[in-house]
């Protein structure tokens, strides 16, 4: 399976245990998910939204997404975010991210083998993560196939609705 073979953009580093709070703050939990995309990270990186262009990487640390069930993960890729690489991710939050189709994925020493502003490409047909200014090719935990194709297709509904098991959803 591929995921247009490779996917890159410029890294945003993030440290340990970062909550959900802090990439959907409560305030805008109630509104479209639209507008949500607009709050991620307003409260701890102001600058993020700003400055950040469509497929740039979010790096973590361990226990990334720790905290609520709140769509997160929906408005990360909703914002344009093209993958996350943490060193271990809260298995709630992993969930969120195979249920609205964004690519967050494990990879041991990530952390460390990132700065900011580094540019991360992911490839998973070999299940690598390489760091372009440094040369540095790091293992990225495979998931199971059945979770990457979610991820891959959408999410969790449009592959419901895509095998027919769930009616389609009306636009907009």
């Amino acid at each position: 399976m591929s995921l247009t073979n490779t996917l890159g953009g410029k890294v945003w580093k993030f440290g340990d245990d970062i909550n959900t709070d802090l990439m959907l703050p409560g305030p805008w939990l109630y509104r479209s998910a639209g507008e949500q995309a607009k709050a991620v990270f307003i409260n701890n990186r102001p600058e993020f939204l700003r400055d950040m262009k469509q497929g740039d990487v979010v790096i973590g640390g361990f226990n990334y997404g720790m905290g609520s069930s709140r769509p997160a993960a929906r408005s990360l890729r909703n914002c344009g975010v093209g993958f996350l690489l943490a060193e271990a991710l809260n298995g709630l939050f992993f969930r969120n991210c195979v249920n609205f189709g964004f690519r967050a994925f494990e990879c041991p020493g990530v952390s460390t083998a990132f700065s900011e502003g580094d540019r991360a490409e992911l490839s998973i047909d070999d299940w690598t993560a390489t760091n372009t200014r440094t040369g540095q090719t790091l293992a990225v935990t495979p998931i199971p196939t059945m979770l990457l194709e979610m991820m891959v297709g959408g999410g969790v509904l449009p592959m419901l609705e895509a095998k027919g098991l769930i009616a389609r959803r009306a636009a907009g």
